[in-house]
């Protein structure tokens, strides 16, 4: 038989070991958050320095401005490349909201499909807000330094 002493040693290293398991995956994610920073803010900082190196003022701008869309600026070409893209993730997250409310009259009364179909529409509407947000974001960071608004 244990003694009290033992079992108590016992509790503590299977204590630690749970607060160890558990503190483990918020600091991978804390560090891959904190790697995703350093590594956003390094490519902004690089951005306007590559915009230099790449898009010389002795090119020849019609051949710029036709070879990119009408942008004569990095930063121009790749916020139209971003609001292109969210346009896209926007129309599919519009589908999905039709697709949901479809699949929720087609239910007849089937508990089950009606919450699958709760579940497409409400993250359709989750996915349409951070869209929204990463537009405005992207535009507001972005357009800082083109002097659009």
């Amino acid at each position: 038989m244990k003694s009290k002493s033992q079992l108590l040693s016992e509790s503590e290293g299977f204590a630690n070991k749970q607060t160890v398991r558990i503190w483990r995956t918020p600091l991978k994610q804390a560090l891959l958050v904190f790697a995703l920073m350093v590594g956003a803010l390094s490519l902004l900082s690089v951005l306007p320095v590559a915009g230099a190196a790449i898009l010389n003022p002795t090119d020849n701008p019609e051949a710029v401005a036709g070879a990119t869309g009408g942008e004569t600026t990095l930063r121009g070409l790749i916020l139209t490349i971003v609001n292109y893209f969210l346009g896209f993730l926007g129309l599919l997250a519009v589908i999905m909201v039709i697709y949901g409310g479809v699949t929720y009259v087609y239910s007849a009364g089937n508990d089950e499909a009606i919450g699958k179909a709760k579940k497409i529409i409400m993250y359709a509407l989750i996915g349409i807000v951070i869209i929204l947000l990463s537009f405005v974001l992207v535009r507001m960071v972005l357009g800082s330094g083109t002097g659009t608004e």
